[in-house]
Order: structure tokens, then sequence, then C-alpha cells
């Protein structure tokens, strides 16, 4: 299959009559491209990677586990897209990034950058709490061509898989750096927080939907369901935790919000379902 063919089976986003203001957003967990996963290793399955991207058509794409030869990869298949992105074992090239890319004929970059997950995020590689590796955070602020521009933060950021420590306090971290970034601009977040949406007593989506009332654009407009799952250990299991979101600063709204399922005679991009979200930007 060649980049931009059609995939089977894809379940994406509402259909929805999108206004001026709004951004197609999604958030994909690409999965690391130095994993011995066999048939589904990055090799056999890149270009389905970025099929799915190209299908859903994003504006604002934010990435998870990714390697800087996988970043290349994704900047030669999506022209037209602005990059940032850094390794989080060095802030350079070394380790996973938590790269964003959007599209520059939409979006002027005012500005970009990058924290650590801990209780000295300007310290690159700083691991925090009982977090197992290092984790981070890549912001880029963003302003819309045309002639009502309007300014806005795009971060993403990938918590870690075992600490629940550390997700707890990952989550307070980006809500105090992003309202910093931000000052009073909107925001939206997306990433794989590795818990799951909708329980967790004190947990990283308490503190940011309930302590600090960020917006989950997908329980916006979906009931919780037990196919919602978006860890799918490259079978398609939907009757997991949904642990990859989109989420806004209060105050703006979502018009779709989907789990991608898109396969390719059963076989799937990544062990995450990307998910996605149409937001409407203005007022």
């Amino acid at each position: 299959m060649t980049f931009g063919e059609e995939v089977p089976g894809r379940v994406g986003s509402d259909p929805v009559e999108e206004s001026g203001d709004s951004v197609k957003v999604m958030s994909f967990n690409i999965r690391y491209g130095l994993a011995d996963d066999g048939d589904d290793s990055w090799g056999k399955r890149a270009r389905l990677v970025a099929n799915t991207i190209h299908d859903y058509g994003p504006d604002l794409l934010g990435t998870q586990e990714c390697l800087l030869f996988q970043g290349d990869f994704l900047r030669a298949v999506l022209p037209g897209f602005g990059f940032v992105g850094v390794g989080r074992d060095d802030g350079d090239e070394q380790g996973e990034m938590c790269a964003v890319f959007f599209r520059s004929e939409l979006f002027e970059q005012i500005d970009a950058g990058h924290f650590w997950l801990s209780d000295e995020p300007g310290q690159i590689a700083s691991v925090g709490w009982d977090a197992a590796l290092t984790r981070m955070a890549t912001w880029v602020k963003l302003r819309t061509r045309g002639p009502e521009p309007i300014t806005f933060i795009f971060a993403n950021t990938h918590f870690d898989h075992r600490g629940q420590t550390a997700r707890r306090e990952s989550a307070r971290v980006i809500q105090k750096q992003l309202e910093k970034i931000a000052g009073g601009l909107p925001i939206i977040l997306t990433g794989d927080f590795n818990a799951p949406a909708d329980s967790q007593v004190d947990g990283p989506y308490q503190v940011l939907t309930v302590e600090h009332q960020w917006l989950d654009t997908y329980r916006q407009l979906h009931q919780h369901n037990t196919l919602e799952g978006t860890f799918n250990f490259f079978r398609g299991e939907k009757s997991g935790a949904r642990i990859d979101w989109i989420l806004t600063s209060p105050g703006l709204k979502a018009l779709a919000a989907g789990i991608d399922h898109a396969n390719r005679e059963g076989q799937f991009p990544s062990d995450h379902f990307p998910v996605t979200a149409t937001i409407v930007l203005g007022p």
C-alpha cells in the first residue's frame, strides 16, 4: 500500500460541519521504533502510520514514543507541516520525543519549548517521583493565519507507565507550566497519559478535569462505554482503558471526537489507537 491510499475499517471523528475557527487534532502514540515487534516492527508499519495520519488529515498532530528517525520519516511524508521535538534523554536527539506537527499554511509559529515532568521541569532529562523513565512535554505557541488571528498553545506529553504518584504530579506540572506559558491563551493538550479517564481518584484525569476544569473532548460528546479503549496490543482490542486523551483549557468546544480504528487487513499502525477531535478555537 502506498502513502495516501484508503485504509479499510477506519472509525474516526463523527462527521461535522466545521467552523472557520475549528482545527482538526490527532494524538498518536506511534510505538517505539526500535522495539522488536516482529510483524508489527516499525519498518513493516511505517507507511500505515503515515497513511492513517493522512487519512484523517489533522491540522495539529501530537506524537508519543517518536524517535528521531521516526520523526524524520513523518516530516518527509507530511510536507507542509512545521515540526517541534527533542529527545527526552538529552534535550536534543537522544530518546523518545513528544514531537508536534502543525500545518504551516494555517498557523504561524510564535514560540516553542519543552519541559520535563519532575519537580525540576527546566532540568533536561530530570526524572520525577516514582517514574520509571524520563518524561517530558513539548509545546508550541501558534497564531492562525487570516484576518482575525487567534493565538493559542498546542502541547503534547507522555506520562509514566508505572509511577502512579508521577502521573498525578505530572498533571500538576503540566497545569502549572502551561498556565504560565499560555498567560490566558487557549490551550490544546494531547498525550498518552497512561491512566484511564473517568476513574482513579486523585489521578491525573481528576487533577486536570476536576481540579482545574480542563475539558475532555471525547467525553464532551460521548458517554462512557466499554469499547473506548485506546491501547490495543496490535490486536485491535477495544475493551481496555481510554488512556490517550485530547484535552483543552476551559472555554473551548469540541465539535467532534473519535478513536481511529484504522487497519490494513488486520494490521494496526500502532499498539495504540490514535484519538482525534475537531475543536473550535474562537468564542
